[in-house]
């Protein structure tokens, strides 16, 4: 019993094709629109590297491998969706009035597609079923205020599922006979259920089920495009064409055609982009992001200013370019510029608010880039409104006249090193490089000293720069200020050729990131290494004799380490002993707060990042908490000290050296330089 039949004297198909020719049409048109919005950005090259590009389209987009981080949520998901891409060929024999599974059948496929459609339909079915308990049983917080658009969705799809049982059941059935096929196991409970009922009221019952399940159909093609459920034609592009330059590396004002940064003397500015402010300022990649979003809030749930109450919320950001070409898409295609800008939408306070930890470009799993929105943005507040928080004024000035962003003089930039009798200038197997917050800052001065003296005790051929270091820029470029960031790389990369020593060891995961992954761009290739990379490798070798220190040590990853950096095992390695491990940690740890240039603005008592992280590491109960940046130095020591915890923070290189063994236990590198930490925090 099929509903392959006349309907008031008119052929079945009339109708389905009509049905069809509206929900095709009207999604076409929508699919259309979004297509010349996104083609209004700037050009992105990333049509490259397609072998790679396959390969995470297979594994991320088919094999929804960051979906399913999200244990409940994330395989109702995958469920619903592997369901789906199964059951897209039943939807084209229904339409055909069973065409396709007659084709299926002269190339003796038909049974197997049967069981294949049948999984898929029970797939879906039970993914929304999940899907559906954590919406109204579980109701995580983020849901908690969430639209029904939702929920009513996950009802219709529930209503594709059981209307293509009750079709596929019907089929089984023919004067008031049933003949199961068992290639069709869930279509057979269906068939024994409803082989009872009376002959016209199951005609009804299956003609009313496949009309309503061809209305929901094509009522979801309608919906698509208009909804967050764009992210089904989103995602492809989306994953397909993921950045493959090093997570949280900047573009440069402009390149050449060599993909190199066109020096400061030789920019363009006729055609020069100073960040963001318009939609179609954008790359065409930033655009798609909006149609890509899922708002499954995962990067919201790890966003430092978001959990402090900033008014930043990373998923929204994406939501407001999808938005703003929503409302504006008229406007923008005829070529004008509508009042609103993108500024505007975003609000400067979500703007300033972010740390660059890169969480939430982490935790999407379809690979939204939320930072460099925000960045880019930056760069235009900076360089063409002159709009940004008073504080960076300083922090520009001093980076502009003295190269860091205390505003000291140069000439006491290696005054940490006093009596370590170090090469300074020289040619050496490594190079130093201290950063500013290890050559003026106080309390980070003791973490340059540690590290000198460690390398030092192993042996290792080594020099500084001395005066001739200037800040790398790291803190410029997060701030926007891209023309400051551009002239100090150059400086910074000319000063370290000058010495001829191509491996760098930092003790700063900002330099780490800066001069090992973004100053490429600008001509200067070095080996960076984190001082805990090099640190850990003396120690395995045998080089460094560490005690097991008693103490008990929670681990604090720095972002540009671990999650941006890629390194989370050296530091624990080096460190040893009894470690502690904070909830969030390695590459999911939590930002200190002080990234993105925040460390130099200022922060509402009660909006404070660095609070949240301080008492995650209190609540593990250490003794210490170590650190391998001098940014998280500072803020977990000021956390610590706000929430009325007063144990001590310590930098790795620190630790190490306190329970360094050496044979003349009054050697210098114990009893002079140790002092307790905590009585200076």
């Amino acid at each position: 019993m099929d509903p392959f039949h006349d309907y008031y004297g008119i052929p079945w198909y009339v109708f389905i094709g009509i049905w069809s020719f509206i929900a095709i049409g009207l999604h076409v048109y929508q699919v259309g629109f979004i297509i010349k919005l996104i083609r209004l950005g700037k050009d992105d090259d990333r049509f490259n590297s397609w072998k790679q590009r396959m390969k995470e389209f297979l594994t991320d987009w088919l094999g929804q491998r960051k979906v399913v981080e999200d244990k409940l949520a994330g395989y109702a998901h995958a469920l619903i969706f592997w369901g789906f891409l199964m059951l897209v060929s039943d939807v084209i024999d229904l339409g055909t009035g069973g065409l396709f599974l007659k084709f299926l059948e002269l190339i003796y496929l038909a049974n197997i597609w049967n069981l294949i459609v049948d999984i898929g339909y029970t797939m879906a079915g039970v993914g929304i079923l999940f899907a559906l308990y954590r919406r109204l049983i579980v109701r995580p917080e983020k849901l908690k205020d969430a639209s029904m658009e939702g929920v009513f969705i996950l009802f219709a799809i529930l209503g594709i599922v059981l209307t293509a049982f009750i079709v596929e059941a019907g089929e089984m059935i023919d004067d008031g006979k049933s003949h199961l096929n068992y290639w069709e196991p869930i279509g057979v409970l269906f068939a024994i259920q409803m082989e009872n009922m009376n002959e016209d009221f199951l005609r009804t019952f299956i003609d009313a089920s496949y009309w309503l399940h061809m209305i929901l159909i094509g009522g979801f093609l309608i919906e698509i495009p208009q909804t967050k459920h764009s992210h089904l034609i989103g995602t492809i592009p989306n994953v397909m064409f993921q950045d493959h330059d090093p997570i949280g590396a900047m573009r440069p004002l402009q390149l050449d055609e060599n993909d190199v940064a066109v020096k400061t003397d030789d920019l363009d500015f006729d055609s020069l982009n100073l960040g963001v402010n318009k939609f179609q300022d954008f790359t065409w990649r930033q655009l798609s992001d909006g149609w890509a979003c899922t708002a499954c809030a995962r990067c919201q749930d790890v966003c430092p200013a978001y959990s402090s109450g900033k008014t930043l919320n990373p998923m929204q950001i994406i939501m407001d370019v999808k938005n703003y070409g929503k409302k504006h898409g008229s406007l923008l295609l005829a070529g004008e510029e509508p009042e609103e800008t993108m500024v505007d939408r975003f609000t400067p306070d979500a703007i300033w608010a972010c740390t660059t930890c890169y969480a939430c470009v982490d935790a999407c799993p379809v690979h939204i880039e939320h930072v460099p929105k925000l960045t880019d943005t930056r760069r235009h507040l900076v360089m063409e409104a002159s709009d940004f928080p008073e504080e960076l004024q300083n922090l520009f000035n001093n980076l502009e006249r003295n190269s860091n962003p205390w505003g000291m003089g140069a000439h006491t930039r290696a005054d940490w090193a006093e009596g370590l009798d170090l090469k300074i200038g020289e040619p050496a197997e490594y190079l130093f490089y201290v950063g500013c917050a290890g050559s003026f800052d106080d309390r980070n001065k003791k973490v340059s000293r540690a590290t000198a003296m460690l390398l030092q005790e192993a042996g290792v051929d080594f020099s500084i720069l001395g005066e001739m270091e200037m800040c790398n820029g790291d803190c410029a470029r997060r701030a926007g200020n891209e023309f400051l960031f551009q002239m100090m790389a150059e400086m910074t990369i000319e000063s370290l050729d000058s010495v001829g020593t191509l491996k760098v060891i930092t003790a700063c995961p900002h330099c780490f990131h800066t001069i090992g992954k973004e100053y490429e761009k600008y001509g200067g290739k070095y080996e960076v290494y984190h001082h805990s990379q090099v640190l850990n490798e003396l120690k395995q070798e045998g080089k460094l004799n560490i005690n097991k220190f008693e103490d008990k040590v929670t681990f604090h990853d720095p972002c540009y380490l671990g999650r941006i950096g890629g390194e989370t095992e050296a530091p624990r390695e080096a460190l040893g002993g009894d470690l502690i491990e904070m909830e969030r940690h390695g590459q999911k740890s939590f930002c200190c707060g002080g990234g993105g240039a925040r460390v130099w603005m200022e922060e509402d008592a009660d909006k404070r990042v660095n609070e949240i992280r301080a008492k995650e590491a209190s609540d593990t109960d250490a003794d210490c908490v170590a650190v391998g940046c001098p940014f998280c130095m500072t803020m977990m020591t000021d956390g610590l000290k706000e929430i009325g915890d007063g144990k001590p923070v310590k930098d790795i290189s620190e630790i190490m050296l306190e329970n360094l063994n050496t044979d003349n236990n009054s050697d210098p590198l114990k009893t002079n330089e140790i002092e307790p930490v905590s009585e200076e925090i």
